[in-house]
């Protein structure tokens, strides 16, 4: 499938793939633009902007924005990361122009109407309540502070209720003018529909954007310690969180990360946590390591819960499969199978279509490059155990694990 990128005067771009096989586009913009770009009087100002986006546009007010693709049976929807905002869409391939317009119109002609923040304000404190009663939420949050500790990666997406509490209609146009960069925006789409289809809802409006470049940097993060914290919450079982500040997306080795997390705790039942402390002694419903990358930095951590009788026999068995990896070099026949295994996984993943849409916009935001998947699977396939043993040896080090653990009150 021929994938076509076209960037415009104003620096935006424009990546495209046509997929016959289907009756629906998925299309979106991504920015880079984050909760670790905010001032930290401003924490969660991001995450509000993503909701506001949806109340009221210079010509259309939250029920026009709202039914303007749920009556045709299309799917509008946003986030929030430490390093994006998206705004995309999923619908009939008929109705593409009535999304890619609707998209357009949310992302850069929002007025942030006053009376609508003063709702808004309501519903995301509501959020962060209904988030702070999902402690297995909560924990992987609070061990990000831990981790990048006085740093704006460190902070809640959500913000604080003091924060939430007073942004007001300026905060958000100042926020937009000075992190806004149309070099760091992409307008993507995946879909049944052709590269001049796609073109021709979309580069007019985009076109007449003004240049933007800002002279804002993103600070970036070093000074890392190691802590530990253990706190009484009212929990049935004991959660832990154990993270370290790990490969940035530029890096060579985060692929072989990567590849590393998986065989420790991805996603599959046969990683070897899962099969551990869950499969071998039934000490956890559930158990998984993740990897995640960041501009200039990265992100490792494991997250569990289980009965407090066992916290102890379960951090020994953590610390004790980690050790391996560390000590031993895995066999060709155990590489070659994780090698196929997260292969696999990537394969079926491109088959999600709405979240290849999306992927292809981060990439040409943080590489300025769209890899074919061979080229990635190649990457995987060359790495060695040697590799591996030596990323074990770095990122498991026990002296550069960070620790959270609720316990019951």
């Amino acid at each position: 499938m021929q994938l076509n990128i076209k960037e415009l005067s104003n620096g935006i771009r424009i990546v495209h793939q046509q997929v016959t096989h289907t009756r629906v586009v998925h299309c979106g913009f991504i920015l880079n633009i984050g909760s670790r770009d905010e001032d930290k009087e401003l924490e969660g100002l991001a995450h509000f902007w993503e909701h506001m986006a949806f109340k009221g546009t210079h010509k259309r007010k939250t029920f026009h924005i709202l039914n303007r693709l749920e009556s045709l049976g299309g799917e509008l929807n946003a986030y929030t990361t430490k390093e994006k905002v998206c705004f995309y869409a999923s619908i009939l391939k008929d109705h593409y122009d009535k999304a890619a317009e609707l998209l357009f119109d949310i992302t850069f002609n929002s007025t942030f109407p006053t009376k609508q923040i003063e709702k808004e304000r309501q519903v995301i404190l509501e959020e962060m309540a209904m988030y702070r009663d999902s402690p297995d939420d909560s924990i992987q949050d609070e061990l990000d502070e831990l981790v990048f500790e006085n740093h704006a990666l460190g902070r809640n997406i959500l913000g604080t209720e003091e924060t939430v509490s007073r942004f007001t209609q300026e905060d958000f146009f100042d926020f937009i003018s000075t992190r806004l960069d149309t070099r760091e925006v992409v307008f993507s789409v995946v879909g049944n529909i052709t590269f001049e289809k796609a073109l021709k809802a979309i580069e007019g409006p985009l076109s007449q954007i003004q240049p933007k470049h800002t002279l804002y940097v993103r600070s970036g993060f070093h000074d890392y310690k190691p802590k530990r914290k253990t706190v009484q919450r009212d929990v049935t079982q004991s959660l832990c969180a154990i993270g370290r500040p790990a490969y940035s997306l530029h890096d060579k080795n985060r692929f072989k990360l990567f590849l590393l997390n998986n065989i420790l705790g991805g996603p599959s039942m046969n990683s070897k946590l899962n099969l551990s402390l869950r499969e071998n002694y039934g000490y956890v419903y559930s158990i998984e390591s993740s990897y995640q990358t960041f501009s200039d930095t990265g992100f490792f951590g494991i997250y569990f819960g289980t009965e407090e009788k066992t916290l102890k026999k379960s951090l020994t068995i953590v610390h004790r499969e980690m050790e391996k990896l560390r000590n031993k070099k895995l066999g060709s026949i155990q590489l070659h199978m994780a090698k196929e295994q997260a292969i696999g996984q990537m394969a079926m993943a491109e088959e999600n279509y709405a979240a290849l849409m999306l992927v292809y916009g981060k990439s040409l935001i943080d590489h300025n490059k769209i890899d074919p998947l061979d080229k990635i699977f190649d990457k995987i396939r060359s790495t060695t155990a040697e590799e591996i043993q030596e990323i074990a040896q770095e990122i498991f080090n026990p002296e550069q694990l960070s620790y959270l653990i609720y316990t019951p009150n």
